[in-house]
């Protein structure tokens, strides 16, 4: 009862009594009133605690819960848990609570509640993976205390905040931190293959030299003849190497021109067919009306064939290899997901085959040179580096989709160019070596290269003045009573660069014409000018005919 006491404040009172009985009747009552004010004031206190509690656990901006972990089954949930599932409040109270958790983190979850039966200490805070009603997956931080009955594991309450944005940032961080790193790593291959490249030339270019030189004095009964051909072959195959290894530098010397990519392809066709045998068809998806592209047509060749190839080895039996051209266009947001991609216009040349496929471990490695899943002595592992190089140095991108027994496609982007006239050129063919009466100055800092280049020069007729430094070819050009028709010279050398020289001679010889040739990689040499429009080069390391066309070309130019 409530009762009033005389100062007005209200007091909770319990009442019990018995009554009093006399001949069988109720003359009376015994009571007995105890004070319980400060009892009932506990009791609406802890209701209207509970109260507020109920309304903060059902309006938390969180999920959460209690659960019973030996059947797994939730014995309360609040709002927030059926909207981060998509469950009802009626279907999670329904639901197993391990049925939640993905396979991604299913092992973590088995792994934590055995070390809880087990009595261990866990960490309260673990992240899980967990699928809702509609099968999406998102990630959730738990935060968990766990409740005992006589030392044994009962169940558990829970608090959970949805991170899945979260998770997905981080993800995407460490996926660029990957692809930055790759390409850290292959543009530091890329300088090792460059910084090697001039000293393997030079090499190469003498053990060429001499090899053809033997070859024209040797009569082709003789069985020496036939050793000659395997040394040109086997410095013709490094020669090929170094090339390639130069093209994965992105450092390779080219000649950028207009093309039409469904005409390179087109054009390519018969040989790729022969190129992948009978069994594998060849399937080509030209886009229509594709603006022109600007790049040097043999690089255009490399890709199509490396890719072609790998294709075609990729196929175990019948197959079929894919070739097409799109128009792709990217944007700042998706450029932003990936590392080394610029937005823009771009001409996509794919290769796809329904070959074996490749695994993650493979995809991570394929541009890397060298590496190849063929056995020993079926490639070089250059392939790929060498699409990988030219694709790059043309400020373009790739792109690889593979998966083990499904095949593999390869999505190049080249940057399509501005719409102008495209102009074709009609190639010299040369079917004799080119020779000449002219004085030429060579000069060569590799006094072997040097003394192999003054032999060749006059096997094909000219009168050859040499200097092994630029301050020895200014001697002699103002010694040389004459006239010197041509200059070869090197371009990198220790006094200056054959630029330089020129520039020191045609104030003592301003009728000389100039022939550039060097065997460092294009960016090297592209700073000293020498790949300008107009400018003569021969490309280290030469055979004794290139250099005939070349000297020729120079000699004969207005």
């Amino acid at each position: 009862y409530s009762l009033v006491a005389r100062d007005g404040t209200i007091k909770h009172g319990e009442f019990s009594g018995a009554p009093i009985w006399r001949e069988s009747k109720i003359v009376g009552m015994v009571s007995v009133i105890r004070d319980i004010t400060r009892r009932k004031l506990a009791e609406d206190a802890l209701s209207e605690s509970e109260g507020k509690y109920r309304e903060l656990v059902k309006h938390a901006p969180a999920g959460i819960y209690e659960v019973n972990y030996e059947t797994g089954r939730f014995i309360s949930v609040n709002d927030v848990m059926c909207e981060y599932t998509g469950y009802t409040k009626n279907e999670l109270l329904n639901t197993n609570f391990y049925n939640l958790i993905t396979d991604k983190s299913q092992k973590l979850m088995g792994e934590r509640i055995e070390k809880l039966f087990a009595g261990e200490k866990i960490p309260q805070s673990v992240e899980y993976c967990i699928r809702t009603k509609g099968g999406e997956e998102i990630w959730v931080i738990v935060n968990a205390r766990y409740i005992y009955e006589g030392g044994r594991l009962k169940g558990g309450t829970g608090i959970i905040y949805n991170i899945t944005e979260r998770r997905r940032a981080e993800e995407e961080k460490v996926k660029l931190e990957a692809q930055y790193h790759q390409s850290q790593k292959m543009d530091a291959i890329g300088q090792l293959a460059g910084g090697i490249a001039h000293d393997f030339n030079n090499i190469l270019n003498i053990i060429l030299g001499y090899s053809q030189l033997a070859l024209m004095k040797i009569e082709k009964s003789s069985p020496l003849h036939a050793d000659i051909q395997e040394i040109i072959s086997a410095g013709k195959r490094s020669t090929d190497l170094i090339r390639q290894l130069l093209a994965f530098a992105r450092k390779q010397t080219i000649a950028p021109k207009l093309l039409d990519l469904n005409d390179a392809v087109a054009g390519m066709l018969n040989m790729l067919r022969k190129l992948i045998g009978e069994d594998i068809d060849l399937l080509w998806i030209p886009a229509p009306n594709l603006l022109p592209v600007k790049m040097d047509p043999s690089q255009v060749n490399q890709i199509i064939v490396n890719l072609t190839i790998n294709a075609r080895d990729s196929i175990s039996g019948v197959g079929k290899i894919t070739i097409e051209t799109e128009k792709a266009v990217f944007d700042k947001a998706y450029c932003a997901q990936h590392a080394g991609f610029v937005p823009g216009h771009y001409i996509m040349l794919a290769v796809s085959d329904n070959g074996c496929g490749m695994d993650k471990d493979t995809l991570e490695k394929i541009f890397e040179p060298f590496f190849t899943t063929k056995e020993l002595g079926k490639g070089t592992g250059l392939g790929l580096a060498t699409v990988y190089g030219i694709v790059k140095q043309n400020n373009g991108f790739i792109n690889v989709y593979s998966d083990p027994g499904k095949g593999t496609t390869f999505k190049s982007y080249i940057p399509m160019h501005e719409k102008e006239e495209m102009t074709i050129d009609e190639p010299h063919m040369h079917t004799e070596i080119l020779t000449g009466t002219e004085t030429v100055m060579l000069v060569e800092d590799d006094k072997a290269l040097l003394k192999m280049s003054k032999i060749m020069l006059e096997e094909l007729g000219y009168t050859v003045l040499t200097a092994v430094t630029p301050g020895e070819a200014i001697r002699l050009a103002g010694e040389h009573a004459g006239e010197i028709h041509l200059m070869l010279t090197d371009v990198i050398m220790p006094e200056m660069s054959g630029r330089d020289l020129q520039k020191r001679l045609s104030a003592i010889k301003p009728n000389i014409k100039y022939l550039f040739m060097s065997g460092y990689p294009a960016n090297v040499i592209a700073y000293h000018g020498v790949l300008d429009e107009g400018v003569h080069f021969l490309q280290k390391p030469f055979q004794i005919k290139t250099m005939a066309t070349k000297v020729r070309e120079a000699l004969d130019t207005p």
